[in-house]
């Protein structure tokens, strides 16, 4: 990444968790609503109040023209979150927080071997985080890390993350074991070497899903930049129902039936989830971008173990669904999966499998 310190951490929430505390943060911080839920928690939990902010709709990151009008003499700092390896608007929101002495923390758990106008991703802001969960594109079974070029500051976070010890015997700060072990530490290594294999094969898979989508009427895919460097683990398309004829809900229910694991992210938001829709019941009024992208994005499968005959398959599958639309109809049956039938004398079902992976 080319930073002074990174230090390694059990999980990326602790991670989240001890940045926001090494910086100082209080009152209020303003994060986006379309992420994971820990981006909220980790303020939350320390009784930080997470303000909600609306996202750009090409990027679905954090929107730099809506944080000013979000803050207030309570306001200490904010979170950007780089989306699906998709940088924030980096440079906007540095100078907002410069101008208004706020903290800058980046949410990178996306964003691990992804740039920002030709510089890593982890060298930006006060502090960025990284995952190394299992679902990431690198793991370490478990696993994050913080990332700074701020020496101050990666002396207080190593002394937060063991405990407070500076040396044996001699507790200089208040702390909890956020480290990471070592059988964690040695699965990381393993996959470093793999690490650039992982990244060609995803964006092989990126490139087939991008030529075959196009012609999908209303199926779109988000596109990354290839000017900058990407991790391409997220295949990120859009549904418009008007176009496509089946919503994106169903048409989860649809694929998953056919075992192709497609996902709703992060849906319903964190602004819907609990503590939140309880504290800010009407925050979804100031998300009008979060809320439509949230109700139409979907994730398709990638990864090392998808190839690219599985990639034509799902792509046939999604023809032939939208072709079937004005027919469909979902069944719930008692053991909770979807059936689908077609309005005609063949089960629409029966010509799915033939085709799914």
């Amino acid at each position: 990444v080319g930073v002074k310190h990174c230090i390694a951490m059990c999980n990326g929430t602790i991670a989240l968790e001890i940045a926001i505390r090494a910086l100082e943060m209080k009152g209020e911080v303003i994060v986006p609503s379309m992420t994971f839920v820990a981006t909220a928690h980790a303020l939350q939990w320390q009784e930080i109040t997470p303000v909600f902010c609306d996202i750009a709709p090409e990027t679905h990151t954090i929107d730099p023209n809506k944080i000013e009008s979000l803050i207030t003499p309570r306001t200490s700092g904010i979170i950007g979150v780089h989306l699906w390896g998709n940088p924030c608007d980096i440079d906007k929101i540095q100078r907002i927080a410069l101008d208004h002495g706020l903290k800058l923390l980046f949410d990178a758990a996306h964003a691990f071997c992804t740039s920002y106008k030709g510089r890593m991703i982890g060298s930006f802001g006060h502090a960025e985080i990284f995952s190394f969960h299992a679902t990431k594109i690198f793991n370490t079974f478990e696993g994050g890390a913080v990332l700074t070029n701020d020496s101050y500051l990666a002396r207080k976070i190593r002394l937060m993350q063991n405990f407070g010890f500076d040396g044996l015997d001699n507790v200089t700060y208040i702390g909890i074991n956020g480290k990471m072990s070592e059988i964690s530490a040695a699965m990381g290594l393993v996959n470093l070497e793999q690490l650039e294999e992982f990244i060609e094969h995803n964006y092989q898979n990126y490139l087939t899903y991008s030529k075959l989508i196009e012609n999908i009427p209303g199926i779109s895919i988000l596109k990354y930049n290839e000017k900058e460097k990407n991790n391409y683990q997220y295949i990120i398309v859009e549904i418009d129902k008007s176009v496509f004829g089946v919503n994106r809900d169903d048409l989860v229910n649809i694929l998953r039936a056919e075992n192709i694991l497609a996902r709703r992210y992060f849906y319903p938001g964190c602004h819907r989830m609990e503590p939140y829709r309880s504290y800010f019941p009407h925050a979804g009024l100031l998300l009008p971008i979060t809320e439509k992208k949230l109700k139409r994005i979907m994730v398709l499968p990638t990864g090392t173990q998808v190839t690219t005959q599985d990639i034509e398959k799902i792509i046939e599958l999604l023809k032939f669904i939208h072709t079937k639309a004005k027919e469909v109809k979902i069944l719930l049956r008692k053991n909770d999966n979807f059936t689908i039938l077609a309005q005609s004398k063949n089960k629409m079902h029966t010509k799915a499998a033939e085709v799914c992976c």
